[in-house]
């Protein structure tokens, strides 16, 4: 026990009863979510499970956020169903190979720090359209195998399983923790339809899922730049989708255990994962907030959660299906929508009327969004986009000028806020070079020369001057600022004469 406990980085031996118990929870809660975005991908149920097994194996060994749980998701579900359906299987295998080496070399690449830029405005909204979707998921198992909404006596059994379910999740955290809520619901809901010989919808309804261990398979397709021009456009919008949605995973899991993953980590332990999953006949995948969601809610917080469940599913498949196929879904169905309330942020509700309008406006868009076209990649690439426009107007506002002249008839302007592309059309505002003395100095103590478009306008602006017989002074540029500058000269004129009496911003009193 102290060899498990000193292998997985576990406070104590106690931890272990959590984090396996957690982990037979999450293995179940796997099952339907797995046959399902198989079935939305037009690929075999065992497509889902095999990529379940290996990328929940492979990120709880190496990922970079122990606790958080990967498998076959709705996102990639849904990029992958037109190759399936245009080009088969093989074409899948093949294009999850390729966004996981995409997914492997951005990590290796540093690339996770990215996620840095999503505003929390846009998590927010990333968050409640994810749990909406995952409310509204579950509303297809109020339906009979026809397709029609269930009515008497079905209707009746089943919901009320499924608010059992959602009961004893919410009820038995409050009297012990001793025991998973969610495995003890699954449990009791499985008891008494057994016992009462209840006809209600189980897992073997949607499909079967005997299998095997996952078989290793080579794609049997040729080739060559064709097939790299039809695979190529899938995997990388596979490799977005599912880094976008596994880092921002990350991010929520940090803030509820107060704890930092490793987002460069996480990035090539889904690249690997991906690899394995397409070479081992998975459809590839991404951390899954739900389940994952699950597991913390549990206690868990180490590997040995996320192993536990992808060994207790590859058992599932192989040796135990015949019973697993009996499990109830009104007890995942009433576990899933729990989840999505877990999900949802609430507190999000009571910042609308005290947040910025802009805010509020892109945590609304993310949501809408996310909801309409459930493409996650697609609505927080919008969200960042436009809180970035945002940023860059409320900065192009700010840039400020105090004018003086000292003593020896110089004028001195002392500029306020950065000067970039958006802030240039009120920097030039500032100046009139045909009114001002012979010298004039421009202070950036507190401003930041930033981009190309701030440096052409510098350029611009002293020209100006000097056709007038006038000279410019830069004065306490940063050290970035002036390197800036020295890049561009080749490039660009800029007519400046460093004030020779320059000091570094950090040396002023």
């Amino acid at each position: 026990m102290k060899f498990i406990v000193k292998l997985f980085d576990l406070p104590s031996q106690t931890q272990i009863k959590t984090e396996v118990l957690s982990g037979i929870t999450v293995a179940m809660a796997l099952i339907p979510e797995a046959v399902a975005f198989s079935l939305i991908a037009g690929l075999p149920p065992l497509t889902g499970l095999y990529a379940a097994i290996v990328m929940g194996l492979v990120t709880s060994l190496i990922g970079g956020r122990p606790g958080m749980i990967s498998g076959a998701t709705g996102a990639i579900a849904i990029l992958i169903a037109p190759l399936a359906a245009s080009h088969g299987i093989e074409y899948v295998y093949a294009t999850v190979i390729l966004a996981g080496l995409i997914q492997l070399t951005v990590g290796l690449l540093k690339g996770g720090k990215l996620i840095r830029l999503v505003p929390q405005p846009v998590v927010y909204g990333f968050v409640n359209g994810l749990a909406i979707i995952i409310f509204l998921s579950q509303m297809a198992q109020f339906k009979t195998a026809s397709g029609a909404w269930m009515t008497g006596s079905p209707l009746f059994f089943f919901g009320g399983l499924v608010l059992l379910t959602m009961l004893v999740i919410w009820g038995l955290p409050k009297l012990t923790k001793a025991i998973p809520a969610s495995l003890t619901a699954i449990l009791l809901v499985f008891a008494l339809v057994s016992l009462f010989g209840l006809d209600t919808k189980t897992i073997g309804d949607l499909a079967s899922i005997r299998g095997s261990i996952p078989p290793f398979h080579l794609p049997n397709l040729t080739f060559s730049l064709e097939t790299l021009q039809i695979i190529l456009p899938y995997a990388g919008m596979v490799a977005a989708v599912g880094l976008i949605e596994s880092l921002l995973t990350m991010n929520i899991i940090d803030e509820i255990t107060q704890t930092r993953g490793r987002g460069n980590k996480e990035a090539i332990a889904q690249g690997t994962a991906n690899i394995f999953s397409g070479f081992l006949s998975g459809m590839g995948g991404c951390a899954m907030i739900g389940q994952s969601l699950i597991n913390i809610s549990n206690g868990a917080r180490a590997r040995l959660s996320g192993i536990t469940a992808s060994v207790m599913l590859l058992i599932f498949v192989v040796f135990a299906s015949e019973y697993l196929e009996q499990v109830p879904m009104a007890a995942l169905t009433g576990l899933m929508i729990m989840v999505s309330i877990g999900t949802f942020e609430w507190a999000s509700l009571g910042t609308l009327t005290k947040m910025p309008k802009s805010d509020v406006f892109v945590m609304v868009l993310v949501t809408v969004v996310t909801l309409v076209f459930h493409n996650l990649a697609l609505a927080v690439l919008l969200g960042v986009i436009i809180a970035a426009l945002v940023f860059a107007w409320d900065n192009a506002k700010r840039i400020r000028a105090r004018k003086y002249v000292d003593e020896q008839g110089i004028k001195h302007y002392e500029i306020y806020g950065p000067l970039f592309f958006g802030s240039i059309a009120a920097f030039n505002e500032k100046f009139i070079p045909e009114e001002d003395p012979d010298t004039i100095v421009l202070d950036f103590a507190e401003s930041r020369v930033t981009d190309m478009s701030a440096i052409e306008a510098l350029s611009r602006l002293t020209e100006r001057y000097h056709r007038l017989g006038k000279t410019v002074h830069l004065k306490h540029l940063s050290q970035d600022c002036r390197q800036l500058l020295n890049n561009a000269s080749g490039i660009i004129d800029v007519n400046v004469m460093e004030d020779p009496t320059y000091k570094v911003m950090t040396n002023r009193l």
